[in-house]
């Protein structure tokens, strides 16, 4: 495939627009990570209440093993801060399910600010520029086998009814004539107007 053209003018808007292309990709990967890095911060309460938890959970933990050796009330009182233990861990849990939703949401943030312009950007750019190379590829194969007359044929079928009365005689009748100077004339149309140098 040939993916730019051969003439300058066609070549620099081409240049342009992937680079343009790129930029916006660009441009959205760096917003999405940013959106998602802001809602990743948003993860500092649920990592406090899941530290507090976790403490919550040693503190009383600590107290009712030390309390399982108090004499006639030990099991009930370690029974009871067991309780507290319990308690920590629910805030533990509760914690990290925050954080999880948290990280989550900037997951899937981030993918989609980067998927849907991107996606934007293929389905209108990469089909413009895949019909480009694959033309270009056609003419340039045509060019080089010889093969003129079809090139001259497609010309007259593609070029603006302006273009072919702006054409000195009559370009049909010479094609049909097969006229070599008409033939190269409107090939070499064909070619500049697929970005290919005659």
């Amino acid at each position: 495939m040939k993916w730019y053209a051969d003439r300058a003018p066609r070549l620099v808007w081409q240049v342009v627009a992937d680079l343009l292309a790129v930029a916006w990709t660009w441009f959205w990967v760096k917003v999405a990570t940013a959106v998602g890095d802001a809602v990743r911060a948003l993860r500092a309460p649920g990592d406090g209440l899941s530290d507090a938890g976790q403490g919550l959970s040693d503190t009383f933990g600590d107290a009712a093993a030390k309390a399982r050796d108090v004499p006639l009330v030990g099991g009930r009182l370690a029974d009871a801060l067991e309780r507290g233990r319990a308690a920590g861990g629910t805030l533990t849990d509760a914690g990290e399910a925050q954080v999880q939703a948290v990280e989550s949401t900037a997951l899937w943030l981030t993918i989609a600010l980067i998927a849907v312009p991107l996606a934007f950007a293929l389905i209108t750019w990469l089909p413009l520029r895949l019909r480009f190379a694959r033309r270009a590829a056609v003419a340039r194969r045509l060019r080089d086998q010889g093969r003129f007359d079809l090139l001259a044929l497609h010309a007259l079928n593609t070029l603006s009814l302006r273009d072919l009365a702006a054409f000195p005689g009559d370009p049909v009748e010479g094609w049909r004539r097969q006229d070599p100077e008409v033939i190269r004339a409107l090939a070499a149309r064909r070619l500049r107007a697929s970005g290919i140098r005659p």
